[in-house]
């Protein structure tokens, strides 16, 4: 639409729009009683979040393709979100988790990376005109949006999109066939989670080491938990923008040089700058894990980095077009072969290694919704097991940027053959 036509055009004002959008939502979300709680058993708080904030472009008050809110958000706040969300990744907890509870996290990831070409290629077997269509709205750049997702969360959905370009109508369809599919899923696990004891007996799986799990992490709440200070979050923000400013710094270089010595490599995205400053944004983080900065996760790192996430899935948000979402029945579909490989994968290893359900419920859900779903799942087997949802989805963040990267490649090789 033209700018002209829309009724809010400065970016201050849309900021100021779309933040107090996000308070309403969080805080009719937090509430556990009356009409609010009862909408939200039905309506996911991340739709809310997505769907407000389309209704402002569908409706010309707001033009989400022309205004530099998304721009921000998007190359600053993104990344500086990637790093507080992958520097408190402790490696010596994680493999304390046993080897179990990393096969079954990794199988998820398989299982998404591989999924995605194959429910392409078998949906263009009755449907041939998901490979009809090129440019920015093809198929399978959506996908590999949804990959991010699925291998992360919604940051990683976000570089997803940007890196293989993405179109908002495609976009658009792909976060209703995340919400559906995705909380169909949840559902299920849910539900095995309340019948997790029978499950395991019949399968015979070894439970001790959730045991020891629950009390490893009580113990690590209690020594490390405290309340943050000022100095501890201008730490927080010098960690995540000083990393942003120097990914940006590097991209800067790596770009051109690539463009003008190495042309054949922009179909690796090699010449997208948000490509550079994704990868070396995470990779920083990851080193930073192995440092004291660690801890700032006792402080709200994750917090805060969830603050970024959600004011750029607000922004991504204007650019959606709810009428199009008509069109998203038959990449439901599309959805459910892919969740299915996935699902399959599950739980095949989980027979062959004789792992607890809730290894395979964490594992599937740290890939599939990241911090948003996992410690939801987990905290479904014990309350004290929530951590450990957040300390494999926070893997999940880590590995979104390059295995979701892989599958989109996989996704680009179907869509041609």
């Amino acid at each position: 639409m033209e700018t002209s036509q829309v009724l809010v055009t400065n970016n201050a004002v849309v900021l100021g729009i779309l933040a107090t959008i996000l308070g309403f939502v969080f805080y009719t979300s937090s509430q556990k009683q009356g009409m609010w709680a009862k909408f939200y058993q039905y309506v996911p708080a991340l739709l809310m979040c997505y769907f407000l904030p389309s209704l402002l472009n569908t409706f010309g008050i707001i033009d989400g393709n022309n205004n530099e809110v998304y721009t921000v958000a998007k190359y600053y706040l993104l990344p500086a979100c990637l790093v507080l969300l992958t520097l408190s990744i402790d490696l010596s907890a994680v493999m304390g988790l046993g080897k179990k509870a990393l096969i079954m996290f990794f199988t998820g990831t398989v299982g998404v990376v591989i999924g995605g070409p194959i429910a392409l290629l078998i949906g263009a077997s009755f449907m041939p005109e998901l490979l009809g269509v090129e440019g920015p709205e093809a198929v399978w750049r959506g996908m590999a949006a949804l990959a991010g997702s699925w291998i992360g969360g919604g940051a990683n959905m976000v570089a997803m999109k940007e890196i293989y370009g993405a179109g908002g109508e495609i976009f658009t369809i792909m976060v209703t066939v995340d919400i559906v599919v995705a909380n169909i899923w949840m559902a299920v696990l849910l539900y095995m989670a309340a019948r997790h004891k029978e499950i395991d007996a019949r399968s015979g799986a070894d439970t001790s080491s959730i045991d020891r799990l629950i009390e490893r992490v009580q113990k690590f709440e209690a020594q490390h938990a405290r309340k943050a200070d000022l100095s501890d979050l201008m730490i927080l923000i010098a960690f995540a923008f000083g990393a942003t400013g120097f990914a940006h710094l590097v991209a800067d270089f790596a770009v051109p040089y690539f463009v003008e010595y190495h042309p054949e490599l922009k179909k690796f995205s090699l010449h997208s700058k948000l490509f550079w400053i994704i990868v070396l944004v995470t990779t920083i983080g990851l080193a930073l894990s192995f440092t004291k900065a660690r801890n700032l996760e006792a402080v709200g790192a994750s917090k805060v980095g969830s603050t970024f996430l959600y004011i750029l899935v607000a922004t991504i948000g204007l650019h959606m077009d709810i009428t199009k979402i008509v069109e998203a029945p038959k990449y439901v579909l599309i959805g459910v072969i892919w969740m299915a490989v996935h699902v399959l994968l599950m739980f095949i290893v989980a027979k062959m290694i004789r792992a607890p359900i809730f290894y395979l419920a964490v594992g599937s859900k740290a890939n599939i919704g990241a911090a948003a779903s996992a410690p939801v799942v987990a905290s479904a087997f014990h309350p004290a097991l929530a951590p450990v949802g957040v300390l494999l989805a926070v893997i999940g963040y880590a590995l979104g940027t390059y295995m979701a990267w892989i599958c989109g490649q996989l996704l680009r090789l179907a869509a041609a053959a």
